[in-house]
């Protein structure tokens, strides 16, 4: 496993940053990934470390909408969500461009609720070797795409994909773990190999063109604990194929089992990144809509219908079969939030990927988002409520004498609720440094985001500091006064 941090890695992730599809592989295109040295050069030298963002304080329970997420989160594309039973979150993402840190599955880790996230490496330092051979004809995948991560009886199902940009010819595989922590002695992620590939044959005998793209797997059990594998982008859209435990491959003449559960029947079909969960008596199946990986051009957005069975009809609010056009949008571009999709659901959460507007080096980076669903008569709502930060209340001023704390709080809103990181200044505001444990951000009754900081008094003859809060969520960030931290004479 790399153990590179992604600030020195996030020049690949550059080219997805402008528009290079990771996941949209299906739709039929000249384009080609570029990523240039020049590029990768700059982006070196402009992104700065982020800081670590360490948190003791227990974070409050969420509110349904969107959740501020702060520290490493980009390059994030097509996020598979799930959360430990010890509370740890993990995400695994789509690799970097042109195999750099080895264009294997990202993961990121947060131990405090999914606000605040770190890099933590990748599955291999290497794509496997039969990847390669599989696709020996021609040019190799630069990275392996849009992960899913599932548990079952015990043991971690990591299922990822491979392909070439604009083509069908593409392959899902798996990988198994006993545990997701890294420093875990049991720690290793065993390729189980090939799933499924595509182009695929015998799905429909009135059909025999009819495929599927192997990519963008989704894992989902019925309520009697049958696995299905929801897989497809593009072509014929989105398939519901039959798999087994413990493998977790398809089963024997799987084909003849696989249902074409949805399709919108247009120029391109573009749905991609089918996601089924279930809630009540219902499944729901998420899928991404229109054009994914274009930075700022992105038209991606979530759209959803329901079924009382696993294998459909899936239903949009108007009534509309998913096969067929269907599909109600639930999240779409708003604010700085463009593009977003490539999603996956653990519990209540819904993670997706967009591409951030508010980005200060690389405009339109893609990154992680999480909103936790609101269920209302029977559909999952989505918070599309834009509000930067705002102050609601300034940190004064503090002389504190030897042996006593200050404490410096602040408050802000926003919507999503923002979430502050403070900061000191020993030159006069010259330049500033994030304090390296950081208080939580906690929702109050009155509706506002408040953050309390204590620092160490200030000794006689030590300089004085000037300290402020910067308060962030994903459409923006404002920041405090800048007030003084002295010691009492």
């Amino acid at each position: 496993m790399m153990k590179s941090r992604p600030w020195a890695l996030r020049a690949a992730g550059l080219a997805a940053a402008i528009g290079i599809a990771l996941t949209a592989a299906a739709i039929p295109t000249t384009a080609s990934p570029v990523s240039s040295a020049a590029a990768a050069s700059e982006a070196r030298q402009t992104i700065k470390p982020p800081p670590a963002w360490p948190a003791k304080e227990k974070a409050q329970p969420d509110l349904p909408g969107g959740k501020t997420v702060v520290g490493q989160t980009s390059p994030i594309h097509d996020p598979a969500l799930i959360i430990a039973g010890d509370g740890t979150w993990y995400v695994y993402s789509t690799g970097l461009v042109n195999r750099e840190n080895g264009g294997t599955i990202q993961m990121w880790t947060s131990h405090d609720a999914g606000t605040t996230w770190e890099y933590s490496g990748t599955v291999w330092d290497r794509i496997p070797a039969w990847i390669d051979e599989h696709f020996s004809d021609g040019e190799l995948p630069g990275n392996l795409w849009a992960p899913e991560i599932t548990e079952h009886n015990g043991t971690y199902y990591l299922y990822y994909s491979a392909s070439r940009f604009g083509g069908s010819n593409s392959v899902t595989a798996l990988a198994t773990n006993t545990t997701l922590d890294p420093n875990h002695p049991d720690y290793e992620w065993v390729d189980q190999g090939l799933v499924v590939s595509s182009p695929v044959t015998g799905l429909d005998p009135g059909n025999p063109g009819k495929t599927f793209n192997a990519i963008d797997a989704g894992i989902i059990e019925d309520a009697d604990g049958t696995p299905y594998m929801a897989i497809g982008s593009f072509w014929y859209g989105i398939f519901l194929v039959p798999i087994e435990w413990p493998s977790g491959k398809p089963v024997a003449d799987w084909q003849s089992e696989t249902v074409n559960i949805a399709d919108r029947f247009m120029p391109g079909n573009p749905i991609e990144a089918p996601y089924i969960t279930r809630h009540g008596g219902y499944y729901y199946l998420f899928v991404s809509f229109d054009s994914c990986c274009r930075g700022g051009d992105s038209t991606y957005k979530i759209a959803v219908g329901r079924s009382t069975s696993v294998k459909g009809p899936y239903l949009d609010k108007e009534g509309r079969d998913m096969f067929g056009g269907g599909g109600s949008v639930v999240l779409d571009s708003h604010g700085a939030i463009t593009g977003p999709g490539g999603q996956s659901v653990f519990g209540d959460y819904l993670a997706f990927h967009y591409y951030d507007g508010s980005h200060e080096e690389i405009p339109y980076f893609p990154t992680l988002g999480v909103q936790k669903i609101e269920w209302a008569d029977g559909w999952p709502v989505f918070n599309q409520t834009v509000g930067l930060p705002v102050i609601a209340k300034q940190p004064k001023a503090v002389e504190a004498g030897s042996g006593k704390n200050a404490s410096f709080s602040a408050a802000a809103t926003g919507t999503p609720g923002p979430v502050a990181a403070w900061e000191t200044s020993s030159d006069g505001g010259a330049s500033w440094h994030r304090v390296g444990i950081q208080p939580v951000t906690k929702r109050t009754d009155e509706g506002t985001y408040r953050s309390t900081l204590e620092l160490p008094s200030r000794m006689p003859g030590d300089p004085d500091l000037l300290v402020r809060a910067v308060f962030r969520n994903a459409h923006g960030k404002v920041s405090t006064d800048a007030v003084g931290l002295s010691s009492k004479q």
